[in-house]
């Protein structure tokens, strides 16, 4: 009976402590509690870019020809002018040769014209005065004058005859000059698809080469046309022109990550929004002096967006509900939730329109669980030190 009794003791002390535990669990628990916030926060719309050299030639053979030799290299930059490919010139060869001995055939047929009309002059001015005193009819006048005619007319015909060899020799001439294929412009060579070999004519699909001139690069990136108008909307300025022109400096993102030290320009947006894909094209100009840059890079620009002296709480302090976004205000040691409205969210940061004044005492995260109405204990926070505890989910 002892047993019994000090087992049933034992029971009821174990219920009492359970009890309390449950009342002690049921009651209000701690939350990290910050005030509402102003600041100056600069966000960024980042779009993705294509980055072009300045100027881009494509390198063609202007003649047809077998190629003998490839003079550069891939990535190589080179100087205006200077040769990237020659050419098989044997055949050119020869046909140059034989138009330099056409000119000079035809400067024999011009020289013995020429002979033949000042023969034919002598005869005519030898029998005018005969004629003028009738020693001699007019009959032999005439004649040589036909023969001085004729005579003038070969010589018109050796003398174009002679052009014409010129001018051949000088086309095989260019020919030839065409079979070294030199830079269009000064910029870093691209693919060598073709190699020693290869038949390359002025008709081919694929160029010889590109040349990019990188200097300083183009980078196009794309709106579509509410983000456009919304652009324009926003934007400072009567025309177009002048909202470019007061728009702040960009940054270029780079494929792996890390920001192009150097800051960019909006020059250009296109004239209209193209059919196919619903969005109007933007360039901008960045300076490329260190060529990290190069024709075909890719990387998002980074346009920047300034709100200043805005409200502002951590992202974990809000959540979203059939559309609406909630944040808890703290008010009397309670939680009551409180529908704000968003303007945008920025670096954990979310920048309210309306819904909360300055002051105001939030709770700042571990919402998940909490309703409406809710005491809890507040625990004063840091805002920074909350912002920076987020971690994003992707």
């Amino acid at each position: 009976m002892k047993n019994i009794f000090l087992l049933l003791i034992l029971s009821l002390l174990s219920v009492i402590s359970c009890k309390k535990q449950e009342e002690k669990k049921d009651g209000p628990k701690p939350y990290p509690v910050i005030s509402v916030e102003t600041r100056n926060v600069t966000g960024y719309d980042v779009y993705p870019a294509a980055i072009k050299g300045v100027v881009n030639n494509d390198v063609r053979a202007k003649i047809q020809g077998y190629i003998t030799q490839v003079l550069v290299d891939e990535g190589q930059y080179v100087t205006a002018g200077q040769p990237l490919f020659r050419l098989e010139t044997n055949m050119l060869s020869e046909n140059a040769d034989a138009a330099k001995s056409g000119i000079t055939a035809a400067q024999a047929n011009v020289s013995a014209a020429r002979a033949a009309v000042n023969a034919a002059q002598v005869e005519v001015n030898k029998l005018k005065p005969l004629v003028e005193k009738n020693i001699i009819s007019n009959v032999q006048l005439q004649t040589a004058l036909a023969n001085l005619a004729r005579a003038q007319a070969q010589l018109s015909q050796a003398v174009a005859s002679q052009q014409q060899a010129s001018a051949n020799y000088k086309s095989v001439q260019a020919n030839i000059n065409y079979s070294i294929i030199r830079a269009p412009i000064s910029g870093i060579v691209g693919k060598l698809p073709l190699k020693v070999g290869s038949l390359v004519g002025p008709s081919d699909a694929t160029p010889l080469t590109t040349i990019s001139d990188t200097r300083s690069v183009y980078a196009y990136f794309s709106m579509n046309e509410k983000e456009y108008l919304d652009f324009l909307e926003k934007s400072y300025g009567a025309t177009v022109p002048e909202k470019i022109k007061n728009l702040p400096n960009v940054e270029l993102e780079l494929a792996n990550g890390s920001m192009y030290p150097e800051k960019g320009r909006i020059e250009v947006v296109t004239g209209q929004i193209d059919p196919a894909t619903g969005t109007i094209q933007f360039r901008v100009g960045f300076p490329n002096p260190s060529k990290l840059l190069t024709n075909g890079n890719s990387g998002a620009i980074r346009f920047p967006k300034f709100y200043d002296n805005t409200l502002v709480v951590p992202e974990s302090a809000t959540y979203e509900q059939q559309g609406m976004v909630y944040l808890f205000k703290v008010e009397k040691d309670t939680a009551k939730n409180t529908v704000i409205e968003v303007q945008d969210r920025i670096n954990n940061m979310v920048i309210i329109k309306s819904g909360v004044n300055k002051g105001d005492k939030v709770v700042a995260a571990g919402i998940g669980g909490l309703k409406p109405g809710t005491a809890i204990i507040p625990k004063p926070a840091k805002f920074d030190s909350i912002v920076q505890s987020i971690k994003p989910l992707f």
